[in-house]
């Protein structure tokens, strides 16, 4: 996996973020959309902190089938059913917000 993160250019790369309470299903439910769509999960981490699930998702959207602002449309769509924030960013949107 690490390999194939280095391959992939970083214009055709996003970023997910899911924070929430914890529940069972968040992965798998954030996954089948990113399936659905083929977009490819490249990495991913995830933790509990007290209550609060949190997890970041680097994604190859090379393969994309749908536009790029109806996947964000899914899985914000999912986030308010699941009653969580969740949130797509291509990389470099993603990179200029969280620059120090």
């Amino acid at each position: 996996m690490i390999e194939k993160t280095a391959k992939t250019p970083s214009g055709t790369r996003a970023v997910v973020t899911v924070i929430g309470e914890d529940k069972v299903g968040i992965i798998a439910a954030v996954a089948v959309i990113l399936a659905e769509a083929n977009a490819n999960i490249l990495d991913i981490t995830q933790s509990i902190m007290q209550e609060f699930f949190v997890m970041i998702m680097m994604t190859d959207l090379a393969g994309l089938n749908i536009p790029f602002d109806e996947l964000k449309a899914r899985l914000n769509r999912k986030g308010v059913d699941m009653e969580l924030k969740i949130d797509i960013q291509r990389e470099d949107v993603f990179k200029l917000m969280h620059r120090v």
